[in-house]
């Protein structure tokens, strides 16, 4: 049986379409997937991500723990509530899940994973971590909304207005812990200014019996209910990679675009997966594609280059472009600028090759490529 998040009886009350999403009952859409891609990318929208999993790792060994399993190095976490976007890496290079770490205080972190990989990241972690000082603890007590596009920040401080000075000093990938309600029903939150759209905006972790009385505050105020089909249009257009499409165990960050996520700088840091990264050269790269032909670009497209064939990981029509895009793995030295064919049924398509992201900030940036 499917699990459901704190919020399923709201979809429902919504009239989400709910569809299986990584073992969880998700809504897909509220009736239209594409004037909710535009909600986000034009005025504000939200969310749920609470199939999501928060763990909270707090210790004296937690930080030689994280610099350990991660690629990037959570050393650059120095002040109270800074993210890093990081892949976590099996030793041979393969990407076990791409995660985000918060800084919380010292020997204080929270992560949070992806919600098909949740079980088997906690696994790793917790084998990773025996014999250490440092202790982790999921939580599932917690419910998580992402409220984003150009007007989310704003959205939200007129719902919850004394929230405004606690985080609206926040800058991308920082968050603040901010106590709601009064006396006794007083509830911890994490805020913070991250998100999966391309836009502006908050990922708010509230208490789960809490969850469906702020969505329901966060709609009063014009904030729209957004369902995983016009996230995932928006992922795509941002160029942001998801977990068992654009990379999974079988390839590694150099191979997916993350690269920038690998951090080699401290030469005695020994994270999970260092030596096989160093010792293979990247051969594939992922590049984005931009169809030139009439057709839809989708996963598992052949992609015909002069240096071999590649294959499309992610694709789709881009709603605020109003064209057809995708992520594609292709041999190394394919560059931006260079015209490809996609195989779509029995024809082969003429692509564009660019540099990632497509679109962001409601903008088109095609022609900055």
């Amino acid at each position: 049986m499917a699990q459901r998040t704190p919020l399923y009886d709201t979809h429902i009350a919504n009239h989400g379409k709910i569809v299986d999403f990584a073992g969880w009952d998700m809504p897909i859409h509220y009736g239209s997937q594409l004037e909710e891609h535009h909600a986000v990318r034009k005025d504000a929208g939200m969310f749920d991500v609470s199939h999501m999993l928060g763990i909270d790792l707090v210790g004296a060994d937690a930080l030689p723990f994280l610099r350990r399993l991660l690629a990037n190095d959570s050393a650059k976490l120095t002040v109270a509530g800074k993210a890093l976007y990081s892949c976590m890496l099996k030793d041979d290079g393969g990407v076990i899940d791409d995660l985000i770490v918060y800084y919380l205080a010292p020997e204080r972190y929270r992560i949070v994973v992806n919600a098909g990989t949740a079980d088997k990241d906690l696994a790793w972690m917790r084998q990773q971590i025996a014999g250490l000082k440092a202790e982790l603890t999921p939580r599932r007590d917690l419910a998580m909304i992402a409220v984003q596009g150009p007007n989310a920040r704003e959205r939200f401080w007129t719902a919850f207005p004394v929230a405004r000075a606690k985080t609206v000093m926040l800058t991308p990938f920082q968050a603040a812990e901010w106590e709601a309600g009064e006396g006794v029903d007083r509830s911890e939150w994490l805020i913070a200014r991250t998100g999966y759209t391309g836009e502006d905006g908050l990922e708010i972790a509230v208490p789960a019996d809490e969850a469906a009385g702020v969505w329901q505050r966060l709609q009063d105020m014009g904030v729209a209910p957004c369902g995983l089909g016009a996230r995932d249009t928006l992922r795509l257009e941002a160029g942001m990679n998801l977990y068992g499409q654009d990379m999974d165990e079988t390839v590694n960050p150099l191979e997916s675009g993350l690269a920038w996520t690998v951090d080699f700088k401290d030469t005695g840091r020994d994270f999970i997966g260092r030596k096989a990264l160093e010792a293979t050269p990247p051969k594939r790269a992922l590049v984005g594609l931009v169809l030139q032909d009439r057709g839809v670009l989708r996963a598992h497209q052949t992609v015909i280059t002069d240096r071999g064939n590649g294959e499309t990981t992610s694709g789709s029509f881009a709603p605020t472009l109003g064209l057809s895009v995708a992520l594609a793995r292709v041999p190394a030295g394919i560059q931006a600028g260079d015209t490809v064919h996609v195989q779509i049924r029995d024809k082969a398509l003429k692509a564009k090759v660019v540099k990632p992201p497509f679109a962001r900030n409601g903008k088109s940036l095609i022609q900055e490529n």
